[in-house]
């Protein structure tokens, strides 16, 4: 994980530096949204559960058209274990249990507005997870993996301050921290509004 941080941050810094001549459109911004996730792995049920998310967004445009946007993000991932007698038996795991994990997620999207009411955004997104879950094993045993590793991809719509934008979230990472057997991978849905200071 500490590598693909690193990542984030040397692109950040390439793409800084390799503008640093051109003159700089500089925006902040706070957002808020719902979550639409879903935990693919046979030990959670089918489908999305409904959570939120909220917090800032910058966006750097390097010319009219191209520019990147950072977020520090909390989020919220909401879904549900699945009960011993549809998957049968994994010990440790509680039937029936409440899957709430909250991140802390970084996006470093690259912005491309076609025209000015309409921005399409594409890149990666770091998330550190800030609870563990103990509630879905027995003995408070850690359930999953310290953070996560994403592609983002999305639009937004531009009206004079206001944004409001819809992306989608596919994890790379394995989020299971509890047995190597199976791969637990999160889809996340986004939407949300957000306002220009």
């Amino acid at each position: 994980m500490k590598s693909k941080l690193s990542f984030l941050v040397l692109i950040l810094l390439v793409v800084f530096q390799s503008v640093n001549a051109q003159k700089l459109a500089f925006r902040l911004g706070a957002k808020v949204g719902a979550n639409a996730t879903k935990i693919d792995g046979q030990r959670f049920e089918d489908g999305f559960g409904l959570s939120y998310h909220a917090g800032f967004f910058s966006e750097i445009d390097f010319g009219k058209k191209i520019g990147i946007q950072p977020e520090l993000l909390w989020s919220q991932s909401s879904t549900r274990a699945a009960s011993f007698s549809s998957i049968g038996t994994l010990p440790g795991i509680l039937p029936m249990s409440d899957v709430r994990l909250n991140y802390l997620q970084i996006p470093v999207l690259l912005r491309y507005s076609p025209a000015s009411v309409i921005t399409l955004l594409a890149g990666p997104q770091f998330s550190i997870l800030t609870n563990p879950n103990e509630n879905l094993l027995q003995n408070g045993e850690r359930a999953f993996t310290s953070g996560d590793f994403a592609m983002v991809l999305g639009t937004q719509i531009n009206l004079k301050a206001f944004r409001i934008y819809g992306r989608y979230n596919i994890g790379l990472n394995n989020i299971n921290d509890f047995t190597q057997t199976e791969r637990w991978k999160q889809q996340q849905i986004q939407l949300g509004i957000g306002l220009k200071f």
